[in-house]
């Protein structure tokens, strides 16, 4: 550029003043001057660049336009017009220039792909497809010339299409390009979508982060990290959406994933909000359209949202990505039927679009559609297999074959060979008693049969459920005619797997008797409250710190309730969210009644939007959620209210168990934080009597409370070292009916009650193990005895059996006792057969020999009658 002091000299003699008669040519020269002078001093392509990412459209528009002008022959110039053109959907604009730019250009492969990206938009996929072909020509035919790093990222995303190996268009393209040019962000870009084509989202979140760190201020590598978290973690997912928004406030993507967030949290108003700034800025831009069909669909507004799908498809008729885009929004609102005819619709557009195809595949899965389901996985997985989610499916479905199943009309359970041989009855057992329940409870027909899969791996379960390996944290998920859930086995903690299946098999009422149609919180809130009317052990309830969230002012509106489980602050508040949802269907069914909690499934089914229902059957929202607000507290104020909630400031907590905090403590009387913390001192110390004393008091006080922070276990310990065993009995006889996971007290309480002889309570002791661990043997041993001793021997049958199922290292004594049993009952065969194992562990056992010589003795008599219980051998 020349420097204005040399402009100044050029034309100095022009400055001179003139006669009024030579003003206008003077006037004339002078704008020549500055159209010259304006030239030399045009914008760059980064100047534009930089235009186009802070959303200055028009600005860049016009520079970008000048430059093609000016400088033909900058390849910069028709890239940068034709996307600044298409971030507005002026498409055909777009068109236009790209069209000049290639009749100048022959070679540059950055061109051609720019004009692949026109040609989609403008519908022209079959034009898109040769642009391909074209670059791969240009690169076979002078490679050389193509090895620029901007160069190797247009190869590698044509090596791609054309189907090339992931992992060596990685490192053997993209890898030598990000080297080359580590500030270039088209291969932080390409590197991303392949990532998250593939579902390798920890991937695609390095590469992004990475990018970054070169260039943190462009909102593409933001939005694109956010894509990589989205499903993983909210929060860092919506910061990174903020990033994108503080640089350029009109970014198309970054507002397109925020209204996704929006959708998926049941913000529709706020979602239209940013659709309609989206289409403000591109009237065709295809997604905000199919988001806008997607809302409709949800608002039963027919009319609606063909009207937007129309408008979606406006540039590109046939575009897949449009029904596939409606389709798994539609799947992720638990609409798996609507969802995978929108897949089928994309499909038809394109066989090959593989996203429809993944989506299908899973939608089918969740609708116990298996076998169409599994072969398109298959299918998937055969075109591309580094897709992350396929791979996991097709090995899923290896693992699966070994499974075996339970069948009847209503239910078909499927789990590990090993595991449904050893409690596989009992989950049967329990669904059909939820099923005998709810569905007349709630006056729903079911389709049949139910699919209820346990999973005895977490990753498998995952997989089966997310379709990938790593989501923790879910015990259970019901699709609506298909539950799945993790076994026993794969929990570090006390679960208790009965009420988790309950709890999923409610969900199977409401999704089926709404048609999926409700909110997450009513459909997670109605679960909670069913498991507590089922047994007021199991469930969710009130502790100190939900009550004191409540207190603080931390209750979520009604209406945004379902916000709560997408981006929580801490997993507690996501508990909170559930405990919350289930108060407010307590609240409806114990002011309004159950028939008007049947009365909103009803309307959601028939399409009426959830404030409109609550509004019919129960209160205005902003009615219902003030007086919810109000019962919350007084169900708050209610939990042990003879207790001294007062919390110790946190610099006292921090200083330990110091005199201050002690002082603090002895000044308030049943203060729930002191009374803990002495207690706690006085344990440490071994001051059994002391501890004693203050937890018992804390039971008097709050004999509800459950879980690891109960005053319970504690109690017992304390008692326990007293040598005092009726109190150690009486407490847990309390602990027992309040706790639904304790399983170190139901087995505790079947020792006490065994050496009493107290049957009743060792077999109901035994049914709560086996509610939160059927795969372990203490409390078989325990139910048989109690059934023997009482004359249930089918039980006791049931009970040994399944011990032995369990491959214990010991078998001898569970090998006799059922022979005795069976050899009651007149089942020698199978009497003999059990006795010779039993001796075949140990030939001296002299009741087993005895035992023998009866059985072979009985031959055809009539059988003799059952033998007295035995204590083991000796």
């Amino acid at each position: 550029m020349i420097p204005p002091s040399a402009i100044e000299a050029r034309f100095r003699g022009w400055m001179r003043p003139q006669p009024r008669t030579a003003r206008h040519a003077t006037g004339m020269l002078l704008a020549a001057v500055m159209a010259f002078a304006s030239a030399l001093s045009a914008a760059e392509p980064a100047d534009v660049r930089r235009d186009l990412l802070e959303g200055d459209y028009a600005s860049a528009i016009r520079a970008a336009t000048i430059g093609v002008r000016d400088a033909p022959n900058e390849v910069e110039w028709p890239i940068l017009l034709s996307e600044s053109l298409l971030a507005i959907g002026r498409n055909a604009e777009a068109d236009e220039a790209i069209r000049a730019a290639l009749e100048r250009d022959q070679q540059n492969i950055r061109l051609r792909w720019a004009a692949r990206e026109v040609a989609l938009a403008n519908g022209r996929p079959e034009e898109a497809a040769e642009r391909v072909q074209e670059i791969a020509r240009l690169v076979r035919s002078r490679s050389w010339g193509y090895r620029a790093p901007v160069d190797l990222v247009v190869f590698g995303r044509v090596a791609l299409l054309l189907g090339a190996d992931p992992r060596d268009v990685l490192e053997k393209i993209y890898a030598p390009a990000t080297k080359g040019d580590p500030k270039l962000r088209d291969v932080y870009l390409a590197r991303g979508e392949l990532a998250l084509e593939k579902h390798d989202f920890v991937l695609a979140a390095r590469a992004y982060e990475e990018g970054l760190e070169h260039l943190p201020a462009d909102p593409d590598l933001h939005v694109g990290r956010a894509r990589a978290y989205a499903d993983g973690d909210r929060e860092v997912a919506l910061g990174s959406l903020q990033s994108a928004l503080e640089i350029n406030s009109r970014h198309v993507p970054a507002m397109l994933l925020l209204a996704n967030h929006h959708i998926d949290a049941e913000a529709y108003a706020e979602a239209e909000k940013l659709l309609e700034n989206i289409i403000a800025i591109n009237p065709v831009q295809p997604d905000a359209w199919a988001y806008r069909a997607v809302i409709a669909h949800l608002r039963n507004d027919r009319i609606s949202e063909q009207t937007a799908r129309s408008r979606a498809l406006s540039s590109w008729a046939r575009n897949p990505r449009v029904d596939h885009l409606i389709g798994r929004k539609l799947s992720q609102k638990y609409r798996f039927a609507e969802g995978a005819a929108y897949q089928r619709r994309a499909r038809e557009f394109d066989p090959e679009y593989l996203p429809a195809a993944a989506q299908l595949a899973q939608d089918l899965l969740r609708l116990g559609n298996d076998a169409e389901g599994w072969a398109l996985a298959q299918r998937v997985h055969e075109h591309d297999e580094y897709d992350v989610e396929a791979f996991n499916l097709v090995t899923l479905q290896d693992t699966m074959k070994q499974y075996s199943s339970l069948t009847s009309e209503d239910f078909v359970v499927r789990m590990s060979s090993r595991e449904i041989a050893i409690y596989g009855p009992r989950v049967m057992a329990l669904l059909r008693r939820a099923r005998q329940q709810l569905v007349e409870k709630y006056g729903v027909e079911l389709a049949r049969p139910t699919y209820v899969e346990i999973f005895a791996d977490q990753k498998d379960f995952a997989v089966r459920t997310f379709g990938l390996p790593d989501v923790a944290g879910f015990l259970g998920v019901c699709f609506g005619q298909v539950v799945t859930a993790n076994s026993p086995v794969t929990s570090a903690t006390p679960v208790n797997w009965e009420s988790v299946l309950w709890h999923e098999f409610c969900h199977v009422i409401t999704l089926q008797m709404t048609r999926n149609k409700m909110p997450r919180w009513l459909s997670e809130g109605i679960s909670v409250h069913e498991e507590r009317q089922a047994n007021p052990a199991w469930g969710m309830r009130l502790n100190p710190r939900y009550r004191q969230m409540i207190m603080d002012g931390e209750l979520v509106p009604v209406g945004e309730l379902s916000a709560a489980f997408l981006a929580p602050k801490s997993p507690e508040h996501l508990q909170f969210a559930y405990l919350q949802s289930s108060m407010v269907v307590d609240f409806i069914a114990g002011r309004f009644g159950h028939e008007a909690l049947r009365g909103i499934l009803h309307d959601l089914r028939e399409g009426t939007a959830i404030n409109d229902a609550l509004a019919r059957h129960t209160l205005p929202l902003a009615e219902l959620e003030k007086d919810f607000k109000a019962y919350a507290i007084e169900q708050a104020r209610q939990l042990a209210p003879k207790l001294d909630w007062e919390k110790p400031g946190e610099e006292l907590l921090t200083g330990g168990l110091g005199g201050a905090l002690l002082s603090w403590g002895r000044s308030r009387k049943d203060n729930f934080w002191a009374m803990r913390l002495e207690a706690q001192r006085h344990a440490e110390e071994k001051n059994w009597p002391e501890a004693r004393r203050v937890l018992e008091r804390l039971v008097e006080l709050y004999p509800r409370q459950k879980g690891g922070e109960a005053s319970y276990r504690p109690l017992v310990e304390a008692v326990a070292a007293l040598g005092d065993t009726t109190a150690e009995e009486r407490v847990l006889r309390q602990w027992v009916e309040v706790d639904d996971e304790a399983p170190d007290a139901y087995l505790r309480l079947m020792e006490l009650a065994a050496a009493a002889e107290d049957w009743r309570t060792v077999a109901e002791n035994a049914e709560r193990y086996l509610a939160v661990n059927p795969l372990v043997a203490p409390p078989y041993r325990f139910q048989a005895q109690a059934a023997a001793a009482t004359g249930d021997v089918s039980t006791a049958v049931v009970a040994w059996r399944t011990l032995l199922a369990l491959d214990v290292l010991d078998a001898t004594d569970a090998h006799f006792e059922l022979a005795r049993l069976l050899h009651g009952r007149g089942e020698t065969a199978e009497a003999r057969r059990h006795l010779l194992l039993a001796l075949e562990e140990t030939p001296r056992f002299r009741e087993a020999l005895q035992l023998l010589v009866k059985v072979n003795q009985a031959g055809t008599a009539a059988p003799p009658a059952p033998l007295p219980p035995t204590s083991p051998r000796q």
